[in-house]
């Protein structure tokens, strides 16, 4: 995984972002609360993080990639807690 290949998609009417983190194909995902959600792929790789509730402020202690997700986080004016 690396930044360059990093996109996202943010709705800000949804207050969620989807984060890419790769273009391999979705085998699995895992919720981590209501608010975080970690796509993988078949071979356990993280290949997309979602994030909903961003106005709250996200907590983005352990997921993979976490100073670029802060990174976009702020680029859309979003708080993330760590």
């Amino acid at each position: 995984m690396t930044a360059e290949k990093v996109r996202y998609e943010y709705d800000p009417e949804a207050d969620a972002v989807y984060i890419y983190l790769s273009d391999e194909p979705y085998g699995y995902g895992v919720d981590l609360d209501p608010e975080r959600r970690v796509d993988f792929s078949q071979d356990r790789t993280p290949i997309g993080v979602e994030l909903r509730c961003l106005r709250t402020g996200v907590d983005i202690t352990g997921l993979p990639m976490n100073d670029r997700i802060a990174e976009i986080l702020d680029e859309i004016q979003a708080t993330a807690r760590a």
